[in-house]
């Protein structure tokens, strides 16, 4: 694969154990995408990606699952904001997706935003920070579902609490 060499990539099931190995690492600022098939392949140093060969929720199940076992870690989750857009007549099964998705991430507060906007997120933490990409077989536009993993035990009120502490010395 001639061009893609700075991207790390696995075409295997065996995301699953590479998530369960590579999830005590990872932390605040670390990134795990699950995406549809069309996702493109990302570059940089900071970008790995699993292909998991299988649906889209069932890989969401697995991931919601394993960083909800994780104490280390929490996850605000992004979704596109083009998927709220998306037309049943267009997109042929978006209906049912968008209600399997909340029912797996049930009451977890889930933000919207532009695609692009996404794209450059991911790309700006790729830059410092892991981010692992596991590309399903699922074949809607803009239904890629993405985790900005944050502190599991610290918060950002505690944290802002603290930072007030240094802005009154």
């Amino acid at each position: 694969m001639t061009g893609i060499s700075e991207t790390k990539i696995a075409a295997s099931p065996s995301w699953r154990a590479r998530l369960a190995e590579i999830l005590p690492y990872l932390g605040h600022r670390n990134w795990i995408a699950v995406v549809d098939s069309a996702y493109p392949l990302q570059s940089g140093d900071g970008v790995e990606m699993q292909c998991a060969g299988e649906d889209m929720i069932e890989t969401l199940e697995q991931v919601v699952s394993a960083i909800g076992d994780s104490p280390h870690v929490a996850a605000s989750i992004f979704v596109d904001a083009e998927l709220d857009e998306l037309a049943e007549a267009d997109a042929p099964g978006v209906t049912a997706y968008r209600e399997r998705l909340g029912a797996v991430l049930g009451s977890q507060c889930v933000l919207s935003r532009p695609h692009e906007e996404i794209i450059d997120m991911i790309d700006g933490a790729a830059a410092k920070f892991h981010v692992l990409i596991i590309k399903t077989q699922f074949t809607l536009p803009y239904t890629s579902v993405f985790f900005r993993l944050e502190c599991g035990y610290w918060d950002e009120d505690r944290e802002r609490r603290l930072r007030s502490t240094f802005e009154t010395r």
